[in-house]
């Protein structure tokens, strides 16, 4: 969409500068996608993913403790190495 608009011309070319951008155009539209992301995001921190406990629970591999992270090893992948000495 076209339209005009007045914008402080010393912080557009700033912004520009700062983060790259080729042109204005690209730089308003970034940020108001910044403006959008923030506003989704705050909304989201206040109203969570909007499921019960029952749903959160089911999402969650059973037998998980966060605190005891050791045992939880539900695709049988190692995530470290042995602690086995090198060069033996």
């Amino acid at each position: 969409m076209k339209m005009t608009i007045r914008i402080d011309a010393d912080l557009l070319q700033r912004v520009m500068k700062d983060h790259g951008f080729a042109t204005k155009t690209e730089a308003v539209e970034k940020a108001l996608r910044e403006l959008d992301r923030r506003a989704r995001y705050e909304e989201f921190m206040e109203n969570g993913l909007g499921l019960t406990p029952e749903e959160l629970a089911d999402g969650v591999y059973p037998g998980y403790d966060p605190k005891d992270l050791s045992k939880f090893d539900p695709l049988g992948i190692k995530v470290a190495e042995s602690s086995e000495k090198y060069g033996k």
